[in-house]
């Protein structure tokens, strides 16, 4: 199957994922940027709770609003090694213990994997608009971009 029709909601994809994560420790240093993967792994988790977040920050300069460009840059092109600013909402959580992390985590996607099908979507604030299968995609490259920052 193609890299970029990975999705979250798939459970193999979800299984590759979590197996990476497992690889990963505390202490493993980023190849770029300037997240420690501890930090990283709660960014993931404040990412899992943006699709639940009802009052989103305004849109962020960065990812284009095209259809055609937003299609590339969320399905196909490499994201970017340098920082691109995300949301506030992403940064939240300070890192706690790993394996509880780790564990909120997983039952964040739980949440994610068990809402509703027909529930409205918050407007992401880099995206835009998502729909669920969206969502799953980008949560996908999202958690595969920064596991790639730490080579897992």
């Amino acid at each position: 199957m193609s890299y970029f029709l990975r999705t979250i909601d798939n459970p193999l994809h979800r299984r590759e994922l979590f197996d990476r994560l497992a690889r990963l420790h505390p202490g493993q240093p980023a190849l770029w940027g300037k997240m420690t993967a501890s930090r990283m792994l709660v960014h993931l988790c404040d990412q899992m709770r943006m699709p639940f977040n009802d009052k989103p920050s305004g849109p962020l300069p960065g990812v284009p609003r095209f259809a055609v460009l937003w299609y590339l840059a969320l399905y196909i092109l490499p994201w970017p090694k340098a920082t691109v600013q995300g949301p506030p909402e992403a940064f939240r959580t300070e890192p706690g213990n790993w394996s509880d992390d780790l564990a909120t985590l997983k039952k964040l996607v739980e949440d994610f994997l068990s809402a509703p099908r027909g529930r409205q979507w918050p407007v992401h604030p880099n995206w835009g608009r998502l729909s669920r299968r969206q969502w799953g995609f980008f949560c996908y490259r999202h958690f595969d971009h920064h596991l790639r920052q730490f080579d897992v």
